[in-house]
């Protein structure tokens, strides 16, 4: 190609498949080009690469128009749980549909900084722990009630078994507070845990208090077990869990 050609296609400006502007900077031939970002990013590409938009840049917000992967050393190939979970996370907070079958959701956001992908890693790196036979899950409440933000200080990595002590099943409980409900045979109200009859009472107070006494008793009782391996804030939080009429 002659290298006025060259010239010419040097400073073209495209905008790729995520909306971000790329710059020609150097141009060899079709198949070997150099674009430029504007956030000075620069890639090698082809030009048939750049026309069509595809050039990559891992600050492209391909994960529900947030996320990013960034530079660093995590990739979602060498990190591939840490990848699912951060990906979970972004999807609880920005997929639609997904609240649409989950609407305890609404509202709920993930920090700027955790957008990046680098740095939602390599907080779950230093803070990943394991617990035999469990699961291990990202939680955002326990530590603070009702938070809905994910971040570094609002979320903690816990074993299923805790996580499952503290999820709320609004859509089945009715009128009644968590823990409560009405007998319709023998005209009281009842309190139960899972898998436990606490008894019957004659007002929903009486029959949630019982609840709440009982509830409270077996998170700190399971934060006690799990002392040792546990984060401490997590254990912290755990025995000063209290139980609301209005959770």
């Amino acid at each position: 190609m002659p290298p006025k050609y060259k010239n010419y296609r040097i400073g073209e400006t495209k905008h790729n498949l995520y909306g971000n502007v790329m710059t020609i900077v150097e141009y060899y031939n079709k198949d070997n080009i150099i674009v430029k970002f504007n956030n000075g990013y620069t890639s090698r590409s082809t030009y048939n690469h750049f026309k069509n938009g595809t050039v990559k840049n891992p600050y492209d917000k391909q994960y529900y128009k947030v996320g990013f992967i960034g530079e660093g050393h995590y990739y979602k190939t060498n990190y591939k749980k840490t990848y699912k979970v951060w990906k979970s996370m972004l999807q609880r907070c920005y997929d639609e549909k997904y609240q649409q079958k989950r609407p305890t959701y609404r509202g709920c956001t993930v920090c700027i900084k955790w957008h990046n992908f680098q740095n939602f890693a390599k907080w779950y790196d230093e803070n990943y722990y394991d617990v035999d036979g469990q699961r291990m899950e990202l939680d955002k409440d326990i530590l603070i009630k009702g938070n809905k933000i994910y971040s570094p200080e609002t979320c903690v990595i816990v074993p299923q078994i805790i996580n499952t002590l503290f999820i709320k099943s609004n859509a089945k409980r009715g009128e009644y507070p968590i823990g409560v409900s009405y007998n319709n045979t023998h005209n009281i109200f009842v309190a139960s845990g899972k898998n436990a009859f606490l008894g019957y009472f004659n007002t929903s107070q009486e029959a949630f208090y019982s609840y709440k006494t009982y509830k409270e008793k077996i998170i700190k009782a399971t934060a006690d077990k799990y002392k040792d391996i546990i984060p401490q804030k997590l254990y912290e939080a755990m025995y000063q869990y209290v139980v609301e009429v209005t959770d």
